[in-house]
């Protein structure tokens, strides 16, 4: 099979398409032909080099897989050969404490996909039976890997760690991003006014086109903590979804409201944060971080996809030999929503 490998980082990296053999599988493996994987600030992170800890030497990328069965192990019969299924980010156990508590995505003998054993940007992927959820049929294959992650990783983030309510101020920092154009509409189903906030002055219009989004755009002469301040009437939002992390850090704190809470989703420079603790303990602020998602919430994430609750935000499907063009598009920032990398089909 085709598959793509990094074979060194860098602002650059060399990343080259290799002749390999096909996984095989275990008795409770399900041997996938991916249809989709979407390229991940994780897998950008780690072709710069930004992102080693962790990572498996000769790994194959990609945790944002869709596809269909192609072959299951013998134990296996919650799938068969021609199943639709998406993957969940982490192998897990099922039989841990965290994974019993629904805390699959934090098992203790978990395997990130992509991180600790091989993903999707190939033409076949081998994963556990249970890291495969059904995709329902009025979900486009393609779209269907960005139920994981970027949509159920925010559905995680917005109803679990901030436990967004009805009526309740949102702002959403990096809304033009994978994570941040999910965010933005998995936090209006929540019955949030919903503010984005962008560097980008051309991802203004398609964020608005979201619908129930208003949108400040953040420039280096007015920091956006003062626009969100002033749409709040001085309250500022209950809840802030940093998705950009350390550069915007101190701008999401003074966004704030008092008992506002901060979710800390990414880290796009690799930098510090550095703040004044004051400005958390008088505010009585909450921040969290939050990565990774529960089989329940991707199956929400499919839900809500098939109903067209949350539209899947993809700005280009590229040939997987084309991966170095997508690194260059979201080191940039100029793709709206996700880039879609698509193996070889024949």
């Amino acid at each position: 099979m085709k598959a793509l490998y990094l074979e060194a980082p860098g602002e650059e990296p060399d990343l080259q398409i290799r002749d390999v053999p096909l996984p095989e599988i275990r008795e409770r493996d399900a041997l996938v032909r991916v249809a989709a994987c979407g390229l991940c600030h994780h897998d950008v992170a780690v072709m710069s080099g930004m992102l080693r800890r962790g990572v498996r030497p000769e790994i194959i990328l990609g945790h944002e897989i869709s596809g269909v069965v192609q072959q299951v192990g013998g134990s296996v019969q919650s799938l068969q050969e021609g199943d639709r299924v998406v993957a969940t980010l982490t192998a897990f156990c099922g039989e841990c404490d965290r994974c019993l508590s629904g805390l699959q995505y934090r098992c203790r003998q978990g395997q990130g996909v992509g991180h600790a054993i091989s993903g999707g940007f190939a033409q076949y992927v081998a994963l556990p039976a249970t890291s495969l959820l059904p995709v329902p049929d009025g979900v486009d294959i393609v779209e269907a890997c960005v139920a994981a992650c970027p949509v159920g990783v925010t559905i995680q983030a917005i109803s679990e760690v901030a436990r967004v309510k009805p009526g309740e101020t949102v702002l959403v920092v990096g809304a033009g991003g994978g994570l941040g154009a999910h965010a933005l509409q998995v936090a209006a189903t929540q019955g949030a006014r919903v503010i984005g906030v962008t560097t980008s002055p051309g991802k203004m219009q398609a964020i608005e086109a979201l619908g129930n989004v208003e949108v400040i755009l953040s420039t280096e002469d007015l920091d956006f903590s003062e626009i969100a301040m002033a749409l709040t009437g001085d309250e500022g939002a209950d809840v802030v979804l940093n998705t950009v992390g350390s550069a915007v850090f101190n701008s999401c704190l003074a966004s704030l409201s008092q008992f506002g809470r901060m979710v800390v989703m990414g880290e796009v420079t690799g930098a510090r944060a550095n703040f004044n603790l004051t400005d958390v303990l008088f505010r009585d602020a909450t921040i969290a971080g939050s990565t990774g998602t529960s089989p329940s919430n991707i199956a929400r994430a499919l839900g809500m996809m098939s109903t067209g609750g949350v539209k899947p935000i993809i700005h280009e499907r590229m040939n997987l030999a084309n991966a170095a063009e997508g690194f260059r598009l979201v080191r940039s920032r100029n793709a709206f929503g996700r880039i879609v990398l698509i193996p070889p089909q024949a």
